[in-house]
C-alpha cells in the first residue's frame, strides 16, 4: 500500500454522476488492463447494443474534460457537440502502424503508479487504479482506516450503457481501459520514448477510464476500426477521447482509425 504524502483532493472523491451510477473495478490483482492480461491481438467490431438507455449518469462530456480530470465519458448527441468533435478528429495525424518489436508492459512502468509527475493526480499518496474509481465511480465505500482504497461502488459503464454493481471481491468485472492502447502507442511512437513519458501516458487520466471487464478484454489492443464500445451512443465520445490522447501525446494513428473515429462523429 502506498503511504500517503499529502492529503486527498475531495473534489475528486465526491463524484457528480447522477443517480444511474454504475461500479467499476480493476483486473487482476495487480489491477491491470488487457495489456496486463494477455498477449495482445485482433478483435472484431464492438456488438449491436445500441439500446434506448439514458444518456444520463455517463459523467462529463469529453469535450468539457481535455484533461480527463472529471469523471466519466457522457455522449454527444446535439450537432453542435458533433460538429466540435469532428473538428477536433480532424487535427490528429496519421500514418501505418508499425511493427510490435520489443514491446513489454513493464516499459511503460509498473502499473498503477502515483509517482509519475507531469500528469494530473499525480503523487497524491493514492495509486492511479484507485484514483480513477473514485473519479468515475459512486456510493463509493473505503477500506476501514483508508481514504484510498475503494472497496465497492457502482459505475455507468461507458462501453457498455450498463450499471455495474463492483466489490472488491468480484475484481475482475471492472478493468481500467487505456483508451489509446500502450501496444498500440508504442507501434506509434512510443518505442522511441524515453522510460518517463511512457509512464506518463500509461498514468495519465485522460488516457483512462474505469469499464466492463469483458468488453475491454475483447478490445485488446485494437483502434476505433477495430474495435468501438458495444453502447452506440457513446462511440462519438470514444472517438474523440481517442483523439485527445493522440493530440497530447502527439502520436499519430492509422488512416483506418481516423476514418472510424470520424464516422462515429458523423464524418
Amino acid at each position: 500500500m502506498i503511504a500517503l504524502r499529502t492529503p486527498r483532493r475531495p473534489t475528486h472523491r465526491a463524484a457528480t454522476l447522477p443517480a444511474l451510477g454504475a461500479l467499476v473495478v480493476i483486473t487482476l490483482a495487480s489491477g491491470c488492463g488487457p495489456d496486463d492480461l494477455a498477449a495482445d491481438g485482433d478483435s472484431t467490431s464492438g456488438g449491436t447494443n445500441g439500446g434506448a438507455q439514458s444518456a444520463e449518469g455517463f459523467g462529463v462530456s469529453p469535450l468539457d474534460n481535455p484533461d480527463g480530470t472529471k469523471p466519466g465519458l457522457a455522449p454527444l448527441t446535439s450537432d453542435a457537440d458533433r460538429a466540435a468533435a469532428r473538428q477536433l478528429i480532424e487535427k490528429v495525424a496519421t500514418k501505418g502502424r508499425g511493427p510490435k518489436t520489443g514491446y513489454e508492459r513493464d516499459k511503460f512502468g509498473y502499473a498503477w503508479k502515483d509517482g509519475v509527475d507531469g500528469i494530473p493526480l499525480a503523487r497524491n499518496g493514492c495509486d492511479t487504479r484507485n484514483d480513477l474509481l473514485a473519479r468515475d465511480g459512486k456510493d463509493i465505500e473505503h477500506k476501514a482506516g483508508s481514504d484510498c482504497i475503494v472497496m465497492a461502488m457502482t459505475l455507468q459503464d461507458p462501453y457498455t450503457g450498463e450499471t455495474i454493481d463492483w466489490r472488491k471481491q468480484r475484481a475482475t468485472k471492472v478493468q481500467i481501459d487505456h483508451v489509446m492502447p500502450l501496444s498500440y502507442d508504442w507501434q506509434m511512437g512510443a518505442a522511441r520514448w524515453n522510460e518517463s513519458k511512457r509512464e506518463q501516458i500509461a498514468n495519465d487520466p485522460l488516457n483512462l477510464l474505469p469499464v466492463d471487464g469483458p468488453a475491454n478484454n475483447a478490445k485488446r489492443d485494437s483502434g476505433p476500426a477495430s474495435w468501438l464500445p458495444p453502447y452506440k451512443p457513446i462511440r462519438c465520445s470514444y472517438a474523440v477521447r481517442f483523439a485527445q490522447v493522440s493530440l497530447k501525446y502527439d502520436l499519430p494513428v492509422t488512416t483506418a482509425d481516423k476514418r472510424a473515429m470520424l464516422a462515429q462523429c458523423g464524418g
